[in-house]
């Protein structure tokens, strides 16, 4: 079975660079479930992508102009987001800041 420690401690885990002023931090996972933190730098793009996996956004910092299936809003800290399998989704960054994703089941390419 995949599936990550029971207690992550941040500063042990490191961070990835998946885009230019991009970087994740992947946090517990099991084959159902991934939690990852994903700091962004003001005008930071999270390049327009779809994938097979439920996900979920917690905007936990910053500011955020999420586009999802051709629709866009505009999110702050405490906001959040869903988007369903298969839907082209993606973000500009407008003021720095982190989202915590979820993705259901896991990202296995996000553990390679």
């Amino acid at each position: 079975m995949i599936r990550s420690d029971k207690f992550l401690h941040a500063e042990n885990i490191g961070w990835e660079n998946p885009e230019p002023g991009v970087t994740r931090q992947i946090l517990g996972y099991d084959e159902q479930l991934m939690l990852v933190k994903v700091k962004f730098e003001k005008g930071a793009v999270g390049s327009a992508h779809r994938h097979p996996h439920s996900q979920t956004t917690l905007v936990e910092s910053g500011k955020f102009e999420v586009t999802i299936d051709g629709e866009t809003a505009v999110l702050s800290a405490g906001d959040g987001y869903y988007v369903a399998p298969d839907l082209l989704h993606g973000c500009v960054c407008l003021e720095a800041g982190m989202l915590v994703d979820t993705f259901s089941p896991h990202r296995a390419d996000f553990l390679k």
